[in-house]
């Protein structure tokens, strides 16, 4: 069975770090979410990949071609300009024969387990079309789903309103028919028609997905998937390049990988993970649900709590990063401090653009975009989002724009 994975939104509530990546770019618990896609794939027995790429999509071009010795078949085609989901699919048409199926994954969603096992399953079961089902915290969100006793879908909501919730929502994985394509060029490249026909015509079966899962629209639900997969977890890794200096404390799970430096009085807290080439200072303390991607320099005595933390950013000595999300080449001055809490300790809300956002979460400090300079002994504000790019001098205090 072929896989195609739509790559090409523009995740426009992620930013800052939308605004210079794909979201299947985006690294979490030490993977690229992509690869993440690819490792379940190929333990699926799927390894026929087309990926539907446009927004800020050289990042993917570069990361499909480092793919293409490891065993996967990966191609992409581009979307050239935004025309939704029916016309990113229709990218592939000619690659999936009207006689077979195909396995159709959105490229933004995250799951504990591998969904794609479980959704093959469920077509070997029913022998024909699947749609990947979940009942997640809130389903105001997302495409709702009406059910019969025998798990065939009776009714399909893309934008429900007021009383219309279902109890269940589409988790973005679906097993589809070739001739799917001919109902998207029927209905305008609409996928909410296209699939409503599917389901009054030819039958759409329900696959129950009961594990974890993620559909990653804001910033902090980058924390959210991090401490999803590395909770699923079960022993440690330490490449045999590392070095660990004398008096390094790891307590829990870790994932440390190659060519890695941690100096004496180091602690660190599973669940967390070091990526490639990263230094750690003396004495600095890595708290669990912590993510370092590849070549990080973290100063002496520096507190990093459930937070990640992309490729090649440099945090100065005696810094706090708590709760928050780093981009790449970001270089944060010795001295900086997150704050991670209102003083009457309500949830803290995001202002993002000119949209407020309410998160729920009372727990929570930064979100940092790409190559932004933070100048020694600043203060972040709880919720500041800082665009990529911005030059902060020392002694400063950060807020969302």
């Amino acid at each position: 069975m072929k896989a195609v994975i739509l790559a090409a939104g523009k995740g426009s509530k992620l930013t800052p770090f939308s605004m210079t990546r794909p979201i299947p770019m985006v690294r979490v618990a030490g993977k690229y979410l992509f690869d993440n896609a690819l490792d379940m794939l190929n333990k699926a027995g799927i390894n026929d990949i087309f990926v539907v790429v446009g927004h800020r999509k050289e990042k993917l071009i570069q990361r499909i071609g480092e793919h293409l010795n490891d065993g996967l078949s990966v191609h992409y085609y581009e979307q050239k300009k935004a025309g939704g989901i029916g016309d990113a699919i229709l990218q592939v048409r000619d690659k999936v024969l009207p006689s077979e199926y195909f396995l159709l994954i959105y490229g933004d969603t995250v799951t504990s387990a591998n969904i794609f096992s479980k959704i093959q399953q469920s077509f070997h079961l029913f022998k024909s079309a699947v749609a990947s089902i979940c009942l997640p915290p809130s389903n105001a969100m997302f495409g709702n789903v009406f059910l019969n006793p025998q798990m065939k879908i009776t009714r399909i909501i893309e934008k429900p309103k007021g009383d219309e919730l279902g109890n269940y929502v589409l988790s973005g994985v679906y097993i589809l028919p070739g001739s799917f394509f001919q109902l998207l060029d029927k209905h305008k490249k609409s996928m909410e028609n296209a699939l409503m026909e599917l389901v009054e015509k030819e039958g759409l079966r329900a696959s129950m997905w009961e594990d974890e899962w993620l559909d990653i629209v804001y910033p902090w639900q980058i924390l959210t998937a991090n401490r999803m997969i590395m909770n699923s977890w079960e022993q440690s890794s330490i490449a045999k390049t590392a070095v660990l200096e004398a008096n390094v404390t790891i307590q829990g799970t870790v994932r440390i990988e190659e060519d890695v430096l941690i100096k004496a009085g180091a602690v660190l807290e599973g669940p967390c993970s070091i990526g490639k080439g990263c230094y750690i200072g003396n004495n600095s303390l890595i708290r669990s649900y912590t993510s370092l991607g590849n070549r990080c320099s973290v100063g002496y005595g520096v507190e990093l709590k459930n937070c990640v933390v992309l490729d090649n950013t440099r945090i100065g000595r005696l810094s706090f990063i708590g709760d928050s999300v780093l981009g790449e080449d970001v270089d944060i001055g010795a001295g900086t401090m997150t704050v991670n809490r209102a003083l009457d300790w309500k949830p803290i809300s995001v202002k993002n653009g000119r949209r407020k956002y309410e998160t729920g979460m009372v727990k929570l400090g930064a979100f940092v975009g790409d190559d932004v300079v933070i100048g020694a002994g600043n203060t972040i504000q709880p919720g500041a989002v800082v665009p990529p790019g911005r030059v902060f001098p020392a002694c400063y205090t950060i807020k969302s724009e």
